[in-house]
């Protein structure tokens, strides 16, 4: 099958295992996905299959979406996402995909776009200790010296700086599943995932497993 799914993050929540330990929770809507184009060797040079979720109206696709969609036969979807699978021979365009691929213990990779904090200073953005607090400093939150005298002359590209804070594609790594609840389309993830409530997230199998 398919080795991940589209979702939309609801929140985060705690559960108690048998144990009575309480675990923190994200909780992931994942709305059934519909396969929308199978990629092959032949024509694209790697194999991949395109899936998308949430319904779109008609009205509100471009042209080019349109006809992508009329040739696969499927009902336009805003979100369209490229995974891997393990049997590509299995799937075809217009099938439904859902949670419940994914069962308790599986470990996966999650990603959005992580919630956008406006420009920010040196110590908000990279935890910088700043100068002291005291009467009569004038060095408070500032990033000190940027760089070195006559040689280079210049400033490094890299260097930590003011600026945008947030809004970037993030990935968190290794999280695992508590608990799957086909009959909500639901799944709860130990740990936290990146964005607001309500962000839409990518969902895939685990790549680098914690030994």
């Amino acid at each position: 099958m398919v080795n991940g799914l589209i979702g939309r993050k609801i929140g985060m929540t705690q559960i108690f295992d048998e144990n009575k330990r309480v675990t923190s929770v994200t909780v992931i809507k994942v709305e059934p996905c519909v396969v929308v184009q199978k990629k092959n060797l032949d024509r694209d040079k790697y194999e991949a299959v395109q899936i998308g979720s949430v319904a779109m109206k008609p009205n509100k696709v471009t042209r080019p979406l349109a006809g992508h969609f009329k040739k696969s036969k499927v009902a336009p979807v805003r979100y369209l996402k490229e995974m891997k699978s393990d049997d590509y021979s299995k799937l075809n365009e217009g099938d439904i995909i859902k949670v419940d691929i994914f069962k308790t213990g599986d470990m996966l990779d999650v990603s959005g776009v992580s919630k956008g904090k406006g420009f920010a200073g040196v110590v908000k953005r990279y935890g910088f200790a700043g100068g002291k607090q005291t009467h009569g400093s004038r060095f408070h939150r500032q990033p000190g010296a940027i760089g070195a005298c006559a040689d280079p002359a210049r400033t490094f590209k890299g260097k930590r700086l003011p600026g945008q804070m947030g809004n970037k594609n993030v990935t968190v790594q290794n999280l695992m599943v508590i608990d799957v609840k086909p009959e909500k389309n639901l799944i709860l993830v130990k740990g936290a995932v990146p964005g607001s409530k309500n962000g839409i997230v990518y969902i895939k199998k685990a790549v680098k497993i914690n030994s």
